[in-house]
């Protein structure tokens, strides 16, 4: 099966700042894939590359198997990006500017059950006939993810899609897109909350400083930090000697405020250990939690804390 995405030793100098180095990655068709990395790593120009808005300064990009660069039309028809930025046409409404997008595309008026459809399940039905100026923030949010969907794209790239959002577009958002990847559309997702690419993201890649770091499945990307932590509320500010090895680096959440502390155990084990150190300085323990490494403690275990 041809990969959904094909990249291919690709570079990108902007004057004598290189921001990616050698990038090679397949993403197949129907994957939820994840795109992680601090800020400045160089996502947001591999996603301009990948939609033709950028050229390499070296290496081959391709979506469906269409050279991005030598086969424009093609690749562009087959990837729909939703920007980090509310950048929308202001002067149509939902509607109009959804049959605009699609009509980009050679979709006419054959296309419009399929944007009724969009429209109904991101929760626009009732603004359909406003115009996009008079949208919240929330709504324009949700009308740009229609936009890339317009012309029903096999492939979707989600660039920071629920930053700044409630809780209900969220959730909202989530059921669709889960829904888009069943039925094998292919889901590119670039996010700074972790959790959404360790629930929803079957394979995941994390980049620093243009180069990529680490391409895993998510489940071997969390199996790396076998470590389970310990989360203590205690009612002392200090902590004893004894323990202050256990003690989990502030980058990784050791301390989150007085009295509050997080322990990494090799073994479950330690918990007897570090109970017993507790009673023996008559430290009382308020609360006690067993925590399992999250994507979080991976990144910042192979990133740094960006």
């Amino acid at each position: 099966m041809t990969p959904a995405i094909k990249i291919e030793q690709l570079h990108k100098h902007f004057g004598d700042l290189h921001a990616l180095k050698g990038i090679d990655l397949t993403i197949e068709q129907g994957e939820f894939f994840a795109l992680l990395g601090p800020n400045g790593a160089g996502k947001s120009t591999l996603i301009n590359l990948l939609a033709g808005l950028l050229r390499p300064t070296q290496g081959k990009l391709a979506v469906m198997g269409f050279d991005v660069n030598r086969q424009y039309q093609q690749a562009r028809h087959a990837l729909g990006v939703v920007p980090q930025e509310l950048v929308f046409d202001p002067f149509f409404n939902v509607r109009e500017m959804l049959r605009f997008q699609a009509g980009y595309f050679g979709r006419g008026r054959e296309n419009d059950a399929w944007i009724d459809e969009v429209i109904e399940c991101l929760g626009l039905t009732d603004k359909a006939h406003t115009n996009m100026r008079r949208l919240s923030g929330g709504m324009k949010r949700r009308a740009l993810i229609a936009q890339a969907l317009a012309h029903k794209p096999p492939v979707l790239v989600l660039d920071e899609p629920t930053a700044g959002v409630d809780v209900e577009l969220r959730q909202l958002l989530w059921e669709f897109i889960k829904r888009l990847n069943r039925e094998g559309h292919t889901i590119i997702l670039t996010t700074h909350y972790l959790e959404e690419a360790e629930t929803l993201c079957s394979r995941i890649a994390m980049m620093k400083q243009g180069e990529i770091v680490a391409l895993d499945s998510t489940q071997n990307l969390l199996n790396r930090l076998p470590e389970k932590k310990l989360r203590l509320k205690l009612g002392a500010a200090t902590l004893p000697a004894s323990l202050k090895p256990l003690l989990l680096s502030q980058g990784r959440g050791g301390i989150q405020e007085s009295g509050e502390y997080t322990l990494a155990l090799a073994e479950v084990t330690q918990i007897e250990f570090i109970l017993a150190e507790l009673r023996n300085a008559q430290i009382k323990v308020e609360d006690i939690q067993l925590i399992e490494a999250d994507l979080e403690d991976v990144f910042v275990d192979l990133i740094g804390h960006a």
